[in-house]
């Protein structure tokens, strides 16, 4: 069985409950392992706009939701709430936002001009690298999706821009990957989604 089967095996055999609200499709998955996945889609474009994973410590406690795609209310700025100090919005701010063909990260607050940065992939690692030539700027991300499903990274594939003081970053979708997206949209739009509150979704 390869990766994607599994993915999509994994997704069906999961708990789920699905709403319609507000032109958005809402997911919640419960795999064995009490792991929760949550997932938005617009409607209308079939575009995912939120992902975000909960898991359990080691001593059973719920853990706080982690977004992979999208991001909270107050992730922008953090800070500690029993301290007067907050982290400056100034600070670059990573996040994910895909469309329908690609990966996309936005990096907001990098004030440089586009000329400053390197994009760059190791195939190897299966990681993007982003780094100024100032040295004021140095991250190193993965694709998740494409980890969980075990495909590799072309350079090829990669791409970006600077405009407003965002660094966009964009890596185009693999046809495999696309048409799995396809087949689990498939899935779920045979799935009954209520309107007014959740109800279990059977796995087909």
């Amino acid at each position: 069985m390869s990766g994607i089967e599994k993915w999509i095996e994994k997704l069906k055999n999961a708990e789920k409950t699905c709403l319609i609200q507000d032109g958005r499709r809402k997911i919640h998955y419960t795999f064995p392992d009490k792991t929760e996945l949550a997932e938005e889609y617009n409607i209308q474009t079939g575009e995912l706009l939120i992902r975000k994973w909960r898991k359990k410590s080691t001593l059973g406690a719920t853990l706080p939701w982690e977004f992979e795609v999208g991001q909270g209310v107050d992730n922008t700025i953090q800070g500690n709430e029993n301290c007067d100090m907050r982290e400056s919005s100034n600070n670059p701010i990573f996040m994910r936002q895909d469309t329908v063909s690609s990966f996309q990260w936005r990096i907001r607050n990098l004030f440089y001009p586009s000329d400053n940065y390197y994009v760059e992939l190791d195939e190897k690692q299966r990681v993007i690298i982003v780094k100024s030539k100032n040295k004021k700027y140095y991250k190193k991300f993965n694709i998740p999706d494409m980890e969980r499903i075990g495909l590799g990274l072309k350079s090829s594939s990669l791409a970006f821009s600077h405009a407003n003081n965002t660094l966009i970053i964009t890596y185009t979708k693999p046809i495999e990957f696309i048409n799995m997206e396809k087949l689990i949209a498939t899935e779920l739009s045979k799935t009954k989604a209520s309107k007014d509150g959740d109800v279990d979704c059977k796995p087909s």
